[in-house]
C-alpha cells in the first residue's frame, strides 16, 4: 500500500481497538509506565528472536525490523533508526535495480553465498569448538 492510499477497514478497526486499549491502560494509575514496559519487553523479545534467527535461512532481518517497529511506537530513537534503515534499504534497492541483469544476479548470488556461509558456520562451528 502506498502512503497515499487509505488503510483498509480491518486495518483501521484494529488500529482503533489498539488505540482505545492503549488509552484505557494509560488512564490507569501507573498505566503509562506499565504500557511502556510492556511495549519494551515485547519489542526487545521480537528483536532478540530476529537476532537468533539471523544465521538461519529465513526472516531474521524482517523480524528485527518488526521489533524496531514495536519499539518505535513508544521510543523516538527506535522510530528514527527504523526510518534510517528503510531509507538505506530503499536506496540500495534502487541503485541495484538500475544495474544490468548480470550485476543483480551476481549480488543475489553473493547474498546467497553469505547466508549459506553463515548458516554453515552456525551449524559446524559449535561442533568444532
Amino acid at each position: 500500500m502506498s502512503s497515499t492510499e487509505a488503510p483498509s477497514a480491518p486495518t483501521r478497526s484494529r488500529r482503533g481497538r489498539l488505540g482505545k486499549f492503549r488509552a484505557r491502560v494509560r488512564s490507569w494509575p501507573g498505566g503509562r509506565i506499565v504500557w511502556r514496559i510492556g511495549v519494551t519487553v515485547v519489542g526487545l523479545v521480537v528483536v532478540a528472536v530476529g537476532v537468533v534467527l539471523l544465521p538461519l535461512p529465513g526472516p531474521g532481518w524482517l523480524i528485527i525490523f518488526a521489533g524496531l517497529g514495536v519499539l518505535g511506537s513508544e521510543y523516538q530513537w527506535a522510530k528514527r533508526l527504523l526510518g534510517w534503515v528503510r531509507r538505506v534499504v530503499r536506496g540500495w534497492t534502487r541503485r541495484l535495480a538500475a544495474k544490468p541483469l548480470w550485476v543483480r544476479l551476481l549480488a543475489g548470488l553473493l547474498t546467497l553465498v553469505l547466508v549459506a556461509g553463515v548458516a554453515l558456520a552456525a551449524w559446524f562451528l559449535p561442533r568444532w569448538l
